[in-house]
């Protein structure tokens, strides 16, 4: 069983507290031991150069120990998420994201103690709408993670992994999608990657499920009569064109087409939160918190009013990583983790005032810590305790 610790990403101190002596002692006043430190938050390598990321690194350690707080992980951020990145159609842009982005973050975690964790990629539409062309794309985002994966073991840095998103062009973005990526980088590399799961990222799966013959019928039926269908998903543009063009839907092509494009679409589950910690959370060594309703990411913080229309409750999440744990070792995926960072991912608006961002801050720490009162506490521990309270 893991050992499970509360943690809190710095991006909510974006443009606000940005040297490592003010949100070092702000997360430390917090209540806070381990930090997830954004690369928004002033240390993105492409933005500072390798001379500061150097002093930075410095001013952070000193910091840490100053403020007896410790840098759980590095993570990515807004920057590397708006681009193609390690899927760019531009061979010189994945080289670039890899080799000057990338692997200078997992050395720069290290010398700050923490693990790496990011999201840097995306499949561009035209990628999507041919099955050749994705195939080929997603074996080099599959290298490019393996090679990380192999740079990692070699350098001994912290534990890497990669966050799952929601949307087809953001892979992984199902359940057995993202089992089917640690398994091939583990096979490929014979060293560990992992996921970052995000209790909001299942936000956008089930506006992409195959939909049924019947379905399809009445879709065409309402978009004949001149509705407007805003859930309609066919996945290919051809099968949308099929879809416009004829009075008598040709629901036989449209399925055949719908065939050859199965990472279009995902399952019901896949919009589970609970569903892909139980599956996959054993293989992910920080999982990003945030209250949603189940309908979008907008990283709301868990207080009262949120929580009363959230869907994100402390005791589920526990209980789903239990079941994780509690499913046969599959020795075909890297090692369960023996740590989970349970890190806070509150984003901050521009024009909201920092006292009342703190005060929110507190209010979620509060509601976290009364299921994890204490950092390092084995998994079956907290299940135990809770389970005896209900």
């Amino acid at each position: 069983m893991p050992r499970i610790h509360l943690a809190i990403d710095n991006c909510f101190a974006s443009k606000r507290w940005t040297k490592p002596s003010e949100w070092a002692n702000v997360i430390s006043r917090l209540g806070l031991h381990y930090i997830e430190a954004s690369a928004d938050n002033e240390c993105d390598p492409l933005y500072m150069g390798e001379d500061y990321l150097q002093d930075w690194a410095k001013a952070v350690n000193e910091a840490c120990d100053a403020c007896d707080v410790s840098i759980a992980n590095l993570y990515s951020g807004h920057g590397t998420y708006a681009t193609l990145g390690l899927a760019h159609t531009d061979a010189r842009i994945r080289d670039r994201f890899l080799n000057q982005w990338l692997k200078p973050m997992a050395l720069l975690a290290k010398s700050i103690g923490g693990g790496f964790g990011f999201f840097c990629h995306a499949f561009s539409d035209s990628v999507l709408q041919n099955p050749n062309e994705y195939a080929t794309y997603h074996e080099y985002l599959m290298q490019a993670l393996s090679d990380l994966a192999i740079f990692s073991q070699n350098h001994c840095t912290g534990k890497i992994g990669l966050e799952q998103m929601y949307t087809p062009h953001q892979y992984p973005w199902t359940i057995e999608g993202a089992r089917t990526m640690l398994r091939s980088i583990y096979t490929r590399s014979l060293a560990d990657f992992y996921l970052t799961i995000d209790v909001g990222h299942q936000s956008g799966q089930r506006r992409f499920l195959r939909p049924s013959s019947d379905e399809m019928m009445a879709w065409h039926d309402r978009y004949r009569a001149g509705e407007v269908v805003p859930e309609l998903w066919l996945g290919p543009k051809e099968a949308f064109e099929l879809f416009e063009r004829y009075e008598t839907l040709p629901i036989d092509e449209i399925n055949a087409l719908m065939d050859g494009y199965p990472y279009m679409f995902a399952a019901y589950d896949d919009g589970d939160p609970y569903t892909w910690l139980g599956e996959l959370g054993c293989y992910s060594p920080i999982i990003h918190l945030q209250q949603t309703d189940g309908k979008k990411s907008c990283h709301w913080p868990f207080t009262q009013a949120y929580n009363e229309v959230g869907i994100i409750e402390p005791r589920k999440v526990l209980e789903a990583l239990n079941d994780a744990y509690a499913s046969p070792v599959d020795r075909t995926m890297p090692e369960r983790c023996t740590d989970i960072f349970l890190t806070l991912e509150m984003f901050t608006g521009t024009a909201e005032i920092n006292r009342f961002v703190l005060m929110r801050l507190e209010e979620t720490i509060t509601y976290w810590r009364e299921q994890i009162p204490r950092d390092g506490m084995e998994l079956n521990d907290l299940v135990a305790t809770m389970r005896a309270q209900t």
